[in-house]
């Protein structure tokens, strides 16, 4: 079963980071269903506009379907891409917030064929976009059991990667594996977990990271940031695994601790070098949306804004 409905997590705090200017130009980086976008735009006046990137075609056809605002341009691509995009569009330095929603949405781990979800039978997929790259079920069949244990922990932190690829690689002499619940199991058979964790969770996790070169993008697209954001901008990232929001952290903190300058250098008029953002601090969603959505358990916000 499909469904459309994905619940935006942090969907207040979020939007209150950006601080919304009426008539600002703002960049949601993951649309996924539009919950962020909508919610930017309830806020803007008529001439504000927001600009949703998503490299998975399905959130562009729904974007198309059920979205007609004159203030919103979606773009099928992944959000690495926004600087090169918005420089053609003159916007460099022009843009007052991004929001990054990071992860997998609820309609793509709802739809099984798109291989996101270890609960629910489908082909072994995982890409968020379909129109490029290789699929899950064939990097497994070509990469070797170092490459996969070693994906599997840097990108899952899974303690049991070597012994996962090494099922993995055994299942495999009699036959590929193509589907969630062929891996999930394989999975199962190695790892052992508490009831309210699948065995599994951590190295889906790992192997959609890799599929996506999601950190990759993450970073790249964080120091990008940078050029984009005009002064008093926001940047607003919300992630859901620690992999990611060690990225998010050290980025922000790079860019915003105060440096002392080298002895002899000429000072004006302090000793300090002025650094490009300003950390807003981070955040988790409340015990009310924790029990209304699981996904929020593992949610962490930060916000950070550009005054240089």
């Amino acid at each position: 079963m499909t469904s459309n409905h994905h619940q935006s997590v942090m969907f207040n705090e979020s939007i209150e980071g950006l601080a919304i200017k009426k008539n600002g130009i703002y960049i949601d980086a993951t649309f996924g269903r539009g919950g962020h976008t909508q919610g930017i735009l309830n806020q803007l006046g008529n001439d504000g506009k927001v600009i949703a990137f998503d490299q998975d075609l399905a959130a562009i056809e729904y974007a198309q379907q059920n979205f007609n605002d004159k203030r919103l341009t979606v773009i099928h691509s992944p959000f690495a891409n926004m600087h090169n995009l918005l420089t053609e569009q003159g916007l460099l330095g022009k843009i007052d917030g991004i929001l990054m929603d990071l992860g997998v949405s609820s309609p793509q781990l709802d739809n099984a064929d798109r291989g996101f979800s270890f609960n629910a039978d489908g082909l072994l997929d995982m890409r968020m976009n379909q129109t490029t790259g290789i699929s899950a079920a064939q990097w497994l069949a070509t990469a070797n059991e170092t490459e996969i244990a070693n994906v599997i922990y840097e990108f899952g932190e899974e303690r049991r990667s070597r012994q996962i690829a090494t099922a993995i690689k055994r299942f495999q002499i009699e036959k590929p594996i193509e589907t969630t619940l062929q891996l999930a199991n394989i999975v199962a058979s190695v790892v052992k977990t508490k009831k309210h964790k699948h065995p599994a969770t951590r190295t889906f996790q790992a192997i959609r990271i890799f599929i996506n070169q999601e950190l990759k993008q993450l970073s790249d697209t964080l120091n990008q940031t940078l050029k984009i954001l005009a002064v008093k901008g926001r940047l607003s990232v919300i992630s859901f695994h620690s992999i990611e929001d060690r990225i998010v952290k050290k980025f922000i903190q790079k860019h915003s601790k105060q440096k002392q300058l080298p002895k002899g250098l000429p000072i004006m008029n302090n000793e300090t070098k002025q650094m490009p953002l300003k950390d807003l601090g981070k955040s988790f969603a409340s015990k009310v949306e924790i029990n209304d959505s699981r996904r929020s358990r593992s949610a962490i916000l930060r916000i950070a804004e550009r005054i240089a």
